[in-house]
Parts: structure tokens; C-alpha cells; sequence
């Protein structure tokens, strides 16, 4: 009996000594050095790319408190005021400590709670990674700068394929460890953030994605990047499943979509000679890498009946814009900004970029997929058939 009355004290005081209650967390830092100043703590804004202050509070004695509640955890910063950097961490329930280094911010220590703890090791252990390849990083990047230049200006994209290939080799510690990690580590919150990532690398395939993401942990599951997943798979199911009715010797479904301008034009009314439908995106680098090729081709061939229309899966505006610009893409552009759920995607169940299709002038696919050479020699046979 004695027993039992111990072990019901020790668990209440336990649950007493908690200063948080369930939803709430409690941010105590400590900047040495620092007696005064301010502390912003800051979250992803509502564009998905900017951020903005949740929260602000002082410096006293190189100590500070930040107290609120969070539904769910994400990915959050801490700013000190008048120290240079931001220091990444996840913002979740429970008493997180933070010991900020004002003079070198990456130094500085995050901790208390499971998934803070898991980030710390995790970015300690790429860290050791990183300072071990980085010789070998650096002597390649310096050895083979003015290559990589010429082939840009050159749009010789073998050479480019070939050093990104190489320099991929000298990453794959760090690559690796990275998407390693949700396997073993399935209720950290990074895990779910990393496997979110892969649907940006052509890399991993859908299964695999489905695979890792069954593994982790349900409440992982139920935050906004799980969701975020689970949505991505389904869709991808969804265009897995479309693309048995899309495939050459059929029809190119037509569809309409908005410009950069932000006016409607269709498939239909873009048709040439011969046309190439082209999905990228602005985030996918295989994409940008040939699209010097596709440049190449439509100004070797537009005046002689090629047309290209190109789908963006993009989900920004300006970040697809800018990739326009920056790439010198001047044949017709479309997106609904809807990423692998944009809707022309799917109508030609498209689960990875770049995905091009060849339609001739009937509005028959002839061909799928098709690169650099093998793409040249196919549009320049179609436009020589009278």
C-alpha cells in the first residue's frame, strides 16, 4: 500500500512540476553576454515564403521567456535583435530551452522536447558530414567553375548533366543521411518534412514516397505536411491511373488554362505543325537544366511549324515568372499554381517532371518523353512530312 501511495506521489508532482499545460509551449533562452534586447519569434507567413512576428519579448539579465500556445508543431525562427542570422527550430507543446550563441548563431543549442532534440542531432550530425566533403566539394566546384560557365552560355547541356552527375557523387553521404532519416527516426518531426521533400526529387518514385510515409508516426500524419503527403499521394494515384488513356496514337486532351498575364488559352489554340507539351516547374532543377535544350529547339524550328505550350507546377506566381524570365522562355505559358494537383497534371497523369509530350498536327500524341537529340530528329521528320 505504501508502495502504491509513492508511486501516485511521484506522479503527481511529476505532472505539477510542468509548466505548460496540454497546447501550450514555453520557449526559455538564455543569450550570454547579451543583458538587454529584444526577441522575435517568427513563423512561416501566410505566402509561404516570408515571415512574420508571433511573438516579442525582452532581454533581461541574458535571459528571456516566450510563452503561447501551438497546435500543431512547424518549423519556426528565432531572431535576436542586433545578432546577425535567425536560429531555425521547432515550434511545438512543451518547455523548450534555447542557449544562443550571439557570436556564431548556428553554434547555439535548441533542446527540452522530443522533436527539438531530434533536430539538434540531426543538424549536428549533417554538420559532420558536410565538414567532411567539403574538401572535396570545394576543390570540384573550383576545378570546374569555368566549365560549368562556358556550358551555361553554350547551353550544352551534356556537360551539364555530366558535372551535376559528378558533383551528386561527392553529396551522397549527405544526401543519403538526409532522406535516410524518416526510416529511422519515424516520430520525428523532421521525418515528416523530409519525406515531403522527396516529392521534388525525381529520384523517388511515388511508391516509395507512400512507403516511408506509412511508416511514420500517426500524429505526424496529422499535421499540415502529413496532410500535405496524403494529399500529393492520392493525386498522384489519381494520374497513375489517367495516364493508361493518355499515350501515343490518342488524342491530347484539350484544356484551357491561365497565363502569366492571366488570360485563358488552350491547348487547342496553340497547336502547330508539330507541338511539344512541356510540364516544369521553377523548383525542379532537371527542368531548368533542359530548358536551354527546349530554347534551342523552338528556335531552330518555330518558323517552320513548331509550337510548344508549357505547364508550370508551380504553386508561386512570382517564383514561375521569374524562372520564365530568367530561362528565356518565349513560347506560350500556362499554370493554375497548383503544384502535382494542377489539373492539366492530372488530366495527363504527369507524377514527375520534366514529362514532355509530341502532338503532330492532328492532335495525336506521337510522342512521350522524348530528350535533346532523339527530341530534335522527331520534330524535324514530323515537319518534313508534306
Amino acid at each position: 500500500m505504501k508502495k502504491i501511495l509513492l508511486l501516485a506521489t511521484v506522479t503527481l508532482a511529476l505532472y505539477s512540476c510542468s509548466k505548460v499545460a496540454d497546447g501550450e509551449y514555453l520557449i526559455t533562452g538564455k543569450v550570454k553576454g547579451m543583458k538587454t534586447g529584444m526577441v522575435f519569434l517568427q513563423k512561416e507567413g501566410p505566402d509561404g515564403m516570408s515571415l512574420v512576428n508571433i511573438d516579442t519579448v525582452k532581454i533581461v539579465d541574458e535571459k528571456f521567456e516566450i510563452k503561447g500556445k501551438v497546435d500543431e508543431p512547424a518549423i519556426s525562427m528565432i531572431e535576436i535583435q542586433k545578432v546577425n542570422g535567425k536560429i531555425p527550430f521547432i515550434l511545438e507543446h512543451g518547455e523548450i530551452t534555447l542557449e544562443v550563441d550571439k557570436d556564431s548563431i548556428f553554434k547555439s543549442k535548441i533542446g527540452g522536447t522530443y522533436s527539438n532534440d531530434e533536430f539538434s542531432k540531426f543538424n549536428d550530425e549533417s554538420a559532420k558530414i558536410r565538414k567532411r566533403i567539403q574538401k572535396s566539394v570545394m576543390d570540384f566546384q573550383m576545378k570546374n567553375m569555368t566549365a560549368m560557365n562556358d556550358a551555361r552560355k553554350n547551353n550544352d547541356t551534356v556537360t551539364i548533366n555530366s558535372l551535376r552527375k559528378q558533383y551528386d557523387v561527392l553529396q551522397k553521404d549527405m544526401t543519403d543521411y538526409t532522406f535516410n532519416y524518416p526510416k529511422t527516426h519515424p516520430k520525428s518531426f523532421i521525418s515528416v518534412l523530409i519525406t515531403q521533400a522527396m516529392f521534388s526529387n525525381p529520384k523517388f518514385k511515388s511508391q516509395e514516397i507512400e512507403t516511408i510515409f506509412n511508416s511514420l508516426d500517426a500524429s505526424l500524419k496529422k499535421t499540415k505536411p502529413g496532410k500535405k503527403i496524403k494529399e500529393n499521394l492520392d493525386t498522384v494515384k489519381k494520374q497513375l491511373s489517367t495516364k493508361k488513356t493518355v499515350s501515343v496514337g490518342l488524342v491530347a486532351p484539350d484544356f484551357k488554362a491561365p497565363t502569366p498575364e492571366g488570360t485563358l488559352t488552350s491547348l487547342k489554340e496553340n497547336l502547330g505543325k508539330v507541338t511539344l507539351l512541356d510540364f516544369w516547374a521553377s523548383w525542379c532543377p532537371p527542368c531548368r537544366a533542359e530548358n536551354p535544350n527546349v530554347v534551342a529547339l523552338y528556335n531552330e524550328f518555330h518558323n517552320k511549324g513548331l509550337n510548344i505550350i508549357s505547364v508550370s507546377l508551380d504553386e508561386q506566381a512570382d517564383k514561375w515568372k521569374e524562372a520564365i524570365a530568367k530561362d528565356k522562355l518565349t513560347w506560350t505559358q500556362v499554370s493554375n499554381l497548383k503544384e502535382m494537383k494542377d489539373p492539366i497534371a492530372v488530366q495527363y497523369g504527369v507524377t514527375q517532371i520534366p514529362t514532355t509530350f509530341l502532338i503532330d498536327a492532328t492532335g495525336k500524341i506521337v510522342a512521350i518523353d522524348l530528350r535533346g537529340e532523339e527530341l530534335k530528329a522527331k520534330v524535324s521528320a514530323l515537319l518534313a512530312v508534306k
